[in-house]
């Protein structure tokens, strides 16, 4: 698939930021969790954040092959920034840009688009992790709002969003029907971050469990019509598993660079690794791998742009397919660094633990499995 300028464009500024910017911090972000937020203003000053946004409400006017390119490109330096950066211009700002009025555009996105604001889509809950429809978060309309009571978790940048996109359940008859979004701000009374999660990996992005004690969130804070939620919820899925595949692309490729460095650079019995085949067949394995990957995460977003009947199917391959070979490729980089590898002085321990998160987040491999099979069986 050949890139048009504009995504070679926003693919090269975000490169170019992540080696000059990211790198310099990308161990400090793992060792103290610590959430780099002026990174995300910078982000924002080159168009990133709001690569999916309309240029009327301060985007750059980007699709979903560009968001992904950003994802690998920042992941190449560190899983966890393109993970929040997902969360943030993909799954809420896309969300918001796809499915909110203008009114609602209007009054969010500018601040969201520029890195001012920092955004999050809250979903997931403790009883329904795979099982989304089985969310127990209601809201109830009273007058001219809705009271909100309930809770999310794993939500990631859910300490760190003012603005934030939250699935309730308006209609517990109609099950899976009764279901509605609702545009949040992290301020109102009743919201509240109860607790930080302390990860193996991608750490530096904040993952959060949130609770709405009686929040009362104005009618015209509801995304879209009363209990059409679970259109969205399924079109942000898809949309989800394809792009952010860009994150387990970046993390192969990251894993591979420093293999090939450090193959050539090190010495044993007299001579640079690089020279013995079972070195060999670990970077041509990797090679393969992440062409093979990228070329098929490139291609699940471009149907996702294109809304294809096919999307689901092939979001789901690219997200199995990636980040598997993700887990392998940082696995095996840790191989061939050998003693050094299990050290945090190297990177690709690291990227061997951030990947682990990408065969669970956003629907596990097995998840993934089922939804191809089913789609296969279907004839789509």
């Amino acid at each position: 698939m050949k890139l048009s300028s504009d995504h070679e464009l926003i693919r090269d500024s975000v490169r170019r930021l992540a080696e000059s910017e990211l790198a310099p911090i990308a161990a400090r972000i793992d060792a103290e969790d610590w959430f780099p937020r002026d990174f995300f203003q910078k982000l924002g000053e080159i168009g990133a954040l709001g690569v999916l946004v309309p240029e009327e409400y301060g985007g750059s006017g980007g699709d979903y092959i560009g968001a992904t390119l950003v994802m690998e490109e920042l992941a190449r330096v560190s899983g966890s920034v393109s993970l929040s950066y997902g969360a943030h211009a993909v799954l809420c700002v896309g969300a918001i840009a796809r499915d909110c009025s203008h009114e609602q555009k209007k009054r969010v996105l500018p601040r969201l688009c520029s890195g001012e604001a920092v955004g999050a889509w809250a979903l997931t809950e403790p009883g329904s992790g795979s099982d989304a429809l089985g969310m127990r978060t209601r809201a109830r309309r009273d007058g001219k709002d809705y009271v909100i009571d309930g809770g999310k978790t794993f939500i990631t940048n859910g300490s760190e969003a003012e603005t934030l996109v939250v699935y309730a359940r308006t209609d517990p008859a109609k099950g899976a029907h009764g279901i509605s979004v609702f545009l949040v701000d992290s301020k109102t009374p009743g919201f509240a971050c109860s607790r930080k999660l302390d990860k193996m990996g991608m750490r530096g992005s904040p993952t959060a469990e949130l609770r709405f004690d009686a929040m009362r969130v104005a009618a015209d804070d509801r995304i879209g019509d009363e209990n059409r939620g679970v259109a969205m919820m399924m079109r942000g899925l898809d949309v989800e598993r394809a792009t952010l595949a860009g994150i387990s692309v970046g993390l192969a490729q990251a894993a591979l660079d420093h293999s090939l460095a450090w193959a050539r650079e090190r010495e044993q019995f007299g001579r640079p690794i690089a020279e013995f085949q079972m070195v060999q067949k670990l970077i041509a394995d990797m090679y393969v791998d992440v062409m093979a990957a990228r070329l098929m995460v490139y291609e699940a977003a471009e149907l996702c742009i294109a809304q294809s009947s096919g999307c689901a199917k092939l979001a789901s391959a690219a997200k199995l397919l990636s980040s598997e070979i993700a887990t392998k490729a940082g696995l095996a980089a840790v191989q061939i660094f050998g003693g050094y590898g299990y050290t945090k002085d190297y990177p690709v321990e690291r990227i061997a633990r951030d990947a682990k998160l990408m065969e669970i987040g956003a629907g596990t491999s097995e998840i993934q499995r089922t939804i191809i099979a089913r789609e296969l069986l279907k004839g789509r």
